[in-house]
């Protein structure tokens, strides 16, 4: 009995002390998995107001436990050539920026969330001995979205004009400008995104300044350079639906559709 009192405590310290032997390094080794296996491939899916509706495709990773793979998809902004989008070289220098809204099966459904200029396309415009304007406004679309346009125009020789330079005065600086937010908001805010997308790829807005400031100062190279979403509007999926139309029947009606024809039979019978 009494080596056995002995034995009893020393065996508790040696686990103790040796605690750090039987574990090896701090955090032991990790196995080395694949982070990709737990990945999924999801197709990325532009508004219809662009020409190419498939963007691209993008990981996530699967749904485990409390981390939804759609949560993680959700709010992703994605930067695509408006070239891509348009199948036309000339608009290269445009980016767009698309977020994801909402996701459909392998479908991540994307809004517009802002445009932007290539840089070397935005130095390829300022030279010297002409006038840059810039204005910018804030405005508010029909359906709820806080937008801030960014306009940049240069000034341009008349015709068999001699003198070097062409430069605006400031006072008919300041006339432009303000014509160049007036323009901005009331196109803004007279439509909805959706319209004021289509009116930014083929550069509306910036043809429209460039007539309107003719009598000011003749202009050229006048530009939406960007634009910035500020706020938007609660979610709403009809909404986005609408702006994406055709496909949302392949993605979204699979299982009701043996059962629908049924149903409109019913009451005629």
């Amino acid at each position: 009995g009494r080596l056995f009192s002995l034995r009893d405590p020393v065996d508790k310290m040696a686990v103790g002390k040796n605690k750090r032997i039987s574990k090896g390094k701090k955090g032991g080794k990790k196995k080395a998995t694949d982070p990709f296996a737990k990945k999924d491939w999801y197709d990325i899916k532009a508004p219809s107001s662009f020409n190419v509706r498939n963007v691209g495709k993008t990981l996530v990773s699967r749904t485990s436990g409390t981390k939804i793979a759609s949560d993680a998809l959700k709010g992703r902004v994605f930067e695509v050539s408006l070239a891509d989008l348009q199948k036309n070289e000339e608009d290269a220098y445009r980016k767009i920026r698309l977020r994801v809204e909402d996701v459909q099966g392998r479908n991540c459904l994307t809004n517009f969330w802002g445009m932007d200029f290539t840089t070397d396309k935005l130095r390829s415009l300022v030279r010297k001995w002409q006038t840059l304007i810039e204005a910018h406004v804030d405005v508010k679309t029909t359906d709820g979205y806080t937008l801030r346009l960014f306009c940049i125009s240069f000034t341009k020789k008349r015709q068999g004009q001699i003198k070097r330079t062409c430069y605006a005065q400031s006072s008919q600086i300041r006339q432009i400008r303000k014509k160049m937010t007036d323009i901005m908001t009331r196109e803004a805010s007279s439509v909805d995104l959706k319209d004021l997308v289509s009116k930014f790829i083929p550069e509306a807005i910036g043809k429209d300044i460039e007539k309107a400031c003719q009598g000011i100062y003749p202009l050229q190279n006048t530009y939406i350079r960007k634009v910035k979403i500020l706020r938007t509007p609660k979610f709403d999926l009809t909404k986005l639906m609408d702006v994406h139309g055709d496909y949302s029947e392949e993605v979204g009606a699979k299982i009701d559709r043996p059962a629908a024809p049924a149903a409109e039979e019913a009451p005629a019978a």
